[in-house]
């Protein structure tokens, strides 16, 4: 795969064999990079096969098609004529137009792609850990402390229970008064 400047590179090397030029002066003896974003975005050239992070990246057909489109607009084609000429070209179809060396087409001599980092987001997450067993259920039961606060105690408290808590819960039931958070209708 190239970037767009290696894939501009090739189509400039592979047009200066047999290439006369565009017959008029309104149209680039090579596609520049806004020209070749164009021709994708219109679908006279295929889109990027892959991205690395933002850089796009092109391929064998890229090449072929670009280098067609520039050799049919030699012939004095409109770029609607060449569209209409390409909608649906094969490979082959392509490189007989294009004739590029095969040289240019390899990407033999290009340097191993950077390693691309794991997709995690791409792979099944792991099984989520086993619940543990449910603590044993037991039932709880509650003391009313006044202004709507309640204590959830386990087991049933006997009426001296209750009183003890109630007193042992005087300072924490001040507290929750100074700070609005009792119910004033229930104070006891």
């Amino acid at each position: 795969m190239w970037t767009l400047d290696e894939l501009l590179d090739r189509v400039s090397a592979a047009l200066t064999a047999e290439y006369s030029g565009a017959p008029n002066g309104r149209v680039r003896d090579v596609p520049d990079k806004r020209a070749v974003r164009w021709y994708a975005t219109t679908g006279l050239v295929d889109r990027p096969s892959a991205m690395r992070g933002r850089t796009a990246l092109y391929e064998k057909r890229h090449l072929l098609q670009l280098v067609a489109v520039k050799r049919l607009q030699s012939r004095g084609r409109t770029l609607a004529e060449v569209q209409a000429e390409l909608a649906g070209a094969t490979d082959t179809t392509l490189a007989a137009i294009a004739r590029v060396p095969e040289h240019l087409l390899s990407t033999a001599e290009e340097p191993a792609p950077e390693a691309v980092r794991p997709r995690f987001w791409a792979e099944p997450a792991a099984a989520p850990p086993a619940p543990a067993a449910p603590a044993e259920a037991f039932a709880l039961n509650g003391v009313a402390l006044g202004g709507g606060a309640v204590v959830l105690v386990p087991g049933t408290p006997t009426a001296a229970d209750r009183a003890d808590i109630a007193a042992a819960a005087r300072p924490l039931l001040d507290l929750l008064a100074a700070r609005g958070l009792l119910n004033e209708r229930e104070s006891s």
